[in-house]
């Protein structure tokens, strides 16, 4: 039998959560796309839409407070929330045009989740991982100018303010 170290076994676990929680979202989310377009007879937009809407919801719950758990990002929660929002769009026009596009050729948009949602479960895993929720948060910080800094600079010369 293998034997890990204890950084494997912690990734192995990590990517277990991420694969349990992925169900999670997907199988929410895909039922919603069932009750709207089935039950309520709804557009594909529509479906599609709030049946993402809803599985984000659960998938962000789901990744930061369990599976990329990290106490360090308390402190950079609108950070971390607003890197989310930034991928999680992206992957909706993205997911769109790939379940559409399968639609188009005739796959119906069951089938097409399905395909999706492959190509997103290694996707998110590395913006997640090294973007979204990592291990040691880079902060981009915004420059610091007060009044003293803006007196004492010089327009041709060093400052005569000095950090």
């Amino acid at each position: 039998m293998f034997k890990f170290k204890k950084k494997q076994r912690i990734e192995i676990t990590r990517i277990t959560e991420y694969i349990v929680s992925g169900g999670a979202y997907f199988w929410s989310g895909y039922l919603m796309f069932f009750f709207i377009d089935k039950i309520l007879d709804g557009s594909f937009f529509w479906a599609k839409s709030l049946s993402t809407l809803f599985g984000w919801t659960a998938n962000y719950l789901l990744q930061r407070f369990w599976v990329f758990k990290n106490p360090g990002l308390k402190k950079h929660e609108t950070e971390v929330t607003n890197r989310y929002i930034i991928i999680t769009l992206m992957d909706f026009v993205l997911d769109y045009l790939i379940v559409y596009g399968l639609k188009v050729a005739g796959l119906t948009p069951y089938i097409g989740q399905f395909v999706s949602s492959g190509f997103f479960t290694v996707w998110n895993y590395l913006w997640y991982k090294y973007w979204v929720f990592p291990e040691k948060f880079k902060s981009y910080k915004k420059a610091k100018i007060s009044i003293a800094k803006v007196v004492a600079h010089r327009p041709h010369g060093h400052s005569a303010y000095r950090i």
